[in-house]
């Protein structure tokens, strides 16, 4: 990361039994003036990986969309529908335990790069008419194997090319690209199958992933890996994730990472039910699904532009306390106004990320970033998994208004030991001052 920038927080942490070592910065004061998304495009070689970004997830909705349709149409089984989207979630778990050693051990462009084109791949055989549809689900997994190592390692490499808050702000852009092109993607990829096929809309993912691996190739340095070994890749993958969880900081970052996304999806689970229990339709069911997107985009860019570094992370364990507390005001059942209300509420809370990210960066070993950004995503995702199946299931029996209000007392005190934990393992000295 090449512009100006903060300092990592003064004093820094006793190193792990791996090794720390100190994010590189340029010169700057990390608890000056906030220092915009500008800066972030400011760096030449964010250009490219932002564009390749917004790539890669419209190819992924994309794709999501054009499978659930290609499934539905030809089994017309709901239960089948519903597995072609959760194998985006499932494999997340055995991929980041599994595969995250890879992020590290090669270099970065050519892993990146890789994944694309292994991803713009596997889409091409779901594409062909013949493929079978137990093939489809297989090159699913597949593909949701990829999707983690390629974040992870996307999420390290930023690390190298920004520094400091601009890391933070780059990040923070990365989340509202995915949260924005989720709503912006679903939406006309529903409208693309009005007029395409199915198996026809798929190569228009091929696309976006081809195009992101140029972007990649060609506007991005080739620095060479983070580690060597020789090793096995899986049995290293393994021994690196049981280090990072040793780590009392890193475990605690991690699961503050973790936990309140995985009871803020249970909303998410059971928006149609409540939609249709409010008399809303599908036009609701749209607008509850869109509200917390909604909301994180709105508090990510408030505090990237308008707070200074010092002021998120003083805002972060705070925020992420009370983050799920408007869940609990649906015990009273609100009408959908007020529900989608509470639901964006929820979302500008998760601006609590921008501290974090900070944190953790600058905790983490730099030797093993891309592994731990792998897991870290990993985790996300399988715990949002859980979440939503889990909320699912309970709405079976319970009213989804109830289901979201237990959500959030769960949520909430759940979180609260996790926020301690990361407040006791803060650095000595850092720059880290939670209030609670």
């Amino acid at each position: 990361m090449t512009t100006d920038s903060e300092h990592p927080p003064p004093g820094g942490r006793t190193p792990t039994p791996a090794g720390s070592q100190p994010v590189p910065t340029t010169k700057g004061n990390g608890n000056g003036a906030p220092t915009g998304y500008g800066a972030v495009f400011a760096v030449r070689e964010f250009r490219p990986i932002f564009a390749a970004h917004i790539l890669s997830v419209l190819g992924s909705v994309f794709a999501e969309v054009s499978l659930a349709v290609l499934v539905f149409r030809q089994t017309g089984s709901a239960i089948l529908t519903a597995l072609i989207f959760a194998l985006g979630f499932l494999p997340y778990a055995l991929s980041g335990i599994l595969l995250s050693g890879i992020a590290d051990r090669f270099p970065t462009r050519r892993v990146l790069v890789a994944c694309d084109l292994l991803c713009a791949a596997f889409v091409a055989v779901m594409a062909v008419p013949a493929t079978p549809l137990a093939v489809l689900f297989v090159l699913r997994v597949s593909v949701s194997m990829i999707t983690p190592l390629f974040t992870g390692t996307r999420a390290a490499s930023l690390a190298d090319i920004l520094t400091g808050d601009v890391f933070v702000l780059g990040r923070s852009l990365v989340r509202i690209v995915g949260q924005s092109s989720q709503i912006i993607g679903y939406g006309v990829g529903g409208l693309v199958l009005v007029w395409l096929s199915p198996r026809t809309a798929l190569l228009v993912t091929i696309g976006t992933f081809l195009s992101s691996a140029l972007l990649l190739r060609f506007g991005t340095r080739d620095r060479p890996a983070r580690v060597t070994g020789t090793g096995a890749m899986m049995r290293d993958s393994i021994g690196s994730a049981g280090r990072l969880f040793r780590d009392p900081r890193i475990r605690s970052l991690m699961l503050m990472w973790w936990v309140p996304p995985m009871f803020c999806v249970v909303a998410e689970g059971v928006a149609a039910p409540y939609a249709d229990a409010a008399g809303a339709g599908s036009a609701g069911f749209g607008i509850l699904l869109a509200a917390m997107p909604a909301g994180t985009v709105v508090g990510e860019v408030v505090a990237g532009t308008l707070l200074s570094p010092a002021a998120r992370e003083r805002i972060a364990i705070p925020l992420a306390g009370v983050s799920m507390l408007p869940f609990i005001c649906f015990v009273a059942h609100p009408p959908l106004p007020l529900a989608i209300v509470l639901l964006l509420l929820t979302g500008v809370s998760t601006a609590y990320a921008l501290g974090i990210d900070k944190w953790f960066v600058h905790d983490v070993p730099a030797d093993m970033r891309g592994r731990a950004m792998s897991l870290l995503g990993a985790g996300i995702m399988t715990l949002q998994g859980v979440g939503m199946t889990v909320g699912g299931a309970v709405a079976e029996w319970v009213p989804p208004y109830a289901v979201i209000a237990g959500a959030g007392i769960l949520g909430t005190l759940s979180v609260i030991p996790v926020l301690r934990s990361v407040r006791r393992s803060r650095p000595v000295g850092g720059s880290v001052s939670p209030a609670t």
